[in-house]
């Protein structure tokens, strides 16, 4: 459901990569009642984009999530969002210190941005809930979502596993 874009100008390894996505992933799940599975994280590697700041060119590490907005989420709710964010950065992308002849990449994630901009739309084929209203939308549609799980959908098991573990919909005993 969001998607969150994590756009770098330091080179971060694969590790990195799958160390912050499955930072943010837990992050957003865990502030929220969105399930793991809908939650999209995308690196770009921005270091020859041009971006200004202040009337100034400047490279910077930043992330930019379009979420959904609603009313069951405060601006506190988002900027501990944000906060959350920026200290999994903290513990994942700086390297070691080691001396080099080249000045070292510049690590800072310089912004979060979070952009209630997700009006509609669909994913893995299920309509996509308004923000608070996860939790009917899980109970609604998980006879369909078990369906896909029947059906071999890892995903979709893990989906299932992971509303019967956080309890997510009462009485859900993972079948």
């Amino acid at each position: 459901m969001p998607l969150y874009e994590v756009e770098h100008v330091c080179p971060l390894t694969v590790s990195q990569q799958d160390d912050l996505a499955a930072a943010i992933t837990r992050i957003h799940s865990e502030k929220f009642t969105t399930p793991k599975l809908f939650v999209n994280v995308r690196f770009t590697n921005v270091s020859e984009q041009v971006l200004y700041v202040a009337g100034k060119r400047r490279n910077t590490n930043r992330i930019i999530a379009s979420v959904r907005p609603g009313a069951s989420r405060s601006q506190a709710d988002y900027a501990d969002l944000c906060r959350q964010i920026e200290e999994a950065w903290a513990e994942v992308v700086p390297l070691p210190q080691v001396r080099r002849s080249m000045p070292a990449p510049d690590t800072e994630l310089r912004a979060v941005f979070v952009l209630g901009s997700i009006t509609a739309g669909t994913e893995a084929g299920f309509a996509l809930p308004l923000a608070g209203q996860d939790v009917s939308w899980l109970e609604e549609n998980m006879t369909a979502f078990q369906a896909k799980a029947d059906a071999g959908d890892a995903e979709f098991r893990d989906l299932v596993e992971e509303v019967r573990t956080r309890g997510l919909i009462k009485g859900v005993d993972g079948r």
